[in-house]
């Protein structure tokens, strides 16, 4: 027999009767507005000071940072997609702003933050860099040894990517119903 789903507390009003879900749209807006922010001011400053010049060795051979213009997915695949790359990004956009209608859990906040920081930051590239709007490249300049060259865009994009896949299979929806098998 299959049990009914459990509410999560998180869906009555908190103190001075404020819904709780409000709160958790904020956790969200919070972060995705710190992950969009230092994506954005690392990108400044990685064209301001690395573009043109070698590479800074921050750990040996094990960790460089180097100014890379990627106007492809990940590992550089897909160059000449860059308007398909920025129309995902917008749909996802799209799709975090209506999950957060709904939203009751604070670690589903957090992580459709990082996505949604993530997605704006390298958004934010692919409208306003060269060679034009809907066209530009991706500014990335982590390189770790034998690895893609990323930025922390990318690094928020997966980090709030594992965090939802362990909140499923924990059984925490982002509405804070939890099943339990």
């Amino acid at each position: 027999m299959d049990e009914v789903p459990e509410k999560s507390t998180d869906d009555v009003a908190g103190e001075g009767g404020r819904p709780r879900g409000k709160r958790r749209v904020a956790v969200l807006l919070w972060v995705a507005a710190v992950a969009y922010a230092l994506d954005l001011i690392s990108k400044i400053i990685v064209v301001e000071r690395l573009e043109g010049e070698p590479a800074v060795e921050v750990v040996g051979d094990l960790l460089r940072f180097t100014a890379v213009r990627n106007p492809g997915a990940a590992f550089g695949m897909g160059e000449a997609l860059t308007i398909v790359f920025t129309v995902i990004a917008a749909a996802v956009i799209v799709v975090i702003f209506r999950i957060a209608r709904k939203l009751y859990s604070t670690p589903w906040a957090i992580a459709l933050g990082l996505l949604l920081g993530g997605a704006f930051g390298n958004l934010t590239d692919r409208v306003f860099r060269s060679p034009g709007v809907f066209q530009g490249a991706v500014v990335d300049f982590i390189a770790p040894a034998h690895f893609a060259v990323f930025n922390l865009a990318d690094s928020a994009i997966v980090c709030g990517g594992v965090l939802i896949v362990i909140l499923s299979f924990r059984g925490l929806d982002p509405d804070g119903t939890l099943h339990r098998d």
